[in-house]
């Protein structure tokens, strides 16, 4: 019944390559003395009874290397993206001007470059969790087989797949963080 049993090893490893997706996108957030527009991609704005990524609820520009602006389209939204920056742990403080918020970039200090590398390792730690949560799943498919009469051959084969995959996921979680810790770290 189980002897013709396989595990879908696509599945396990493109929701890994999710997890680590999500990093690389958390990673584009972190700012390293330079303005960018995806610095702002992970923060929301409860707009309409709803979190709004900022994008959607205005104009986000990046008109000098140390400055991001947004023009916000509804004016009552002003205030509400303002406070979602400023809750956001960027460390920016915005100025509005109308409906349009300036973003200063402040040059990094010392100090805020190891901040954003502690960061950056908490958002690897939640790719990692992620990576490890799709291995148990992989393995509790191996294991329901097990009961289901899959043999020890082959149970011990799926779950070194399983770990394999998983181990390649970490090794490029755990380079992508040192690449960034590096990136943040250069003066």
């Amino acid at each position: 019944m189980a002897d013709d049993f396989i595990l879908d090893t696509d599945d396990l490893q493109r929701r890994m390559d999710g997890a680590l997706g999500a990093l690389r996108t958390e990673f584009a957030s972190l700012r390293t003395g330079r303005a960018s527009a995806s610095m702002l991609e992970p923060i929301t704005v409860e707009a309409y009874g709803q979190r709004t990524p900022i994008n959607q609820v205005g104009t986000v520009n990046v008109p000098e290397p140390r400055m991001v602006t947004i023009n916000v389209w509804d004016k009552s939204m002003v205030n509400a993206v303002e406070k979602s920056i400023r809750e956001s742990g960027l460390g920016i403080n915005p100025q509005l001007n109308g409906t349009i918020i300036m973003l200063p970039i402040p040059e990094l200090n010392e100090e805020r470059r190891k901040e954003l590398t502690r960061v950056a390792a908490q958002y690897a730690e939640h790719a990692r969790v992620a990576v490890r949560n799709i291995r148990r799943d992989g393995m509790d498919q191996v294991k329901k087989a097990k009961s289901d009469g899959l043999s020890e051959d082959d149970q011990k084969f799926w779950e070194d797949e399983v770990q394999s995959l998983t181990d390649t996921m970490i090794k490029a979680v755990d380079t992508s963080l040192e690449k960034k810790q590096t990136e943040i770290m250069q003066v």
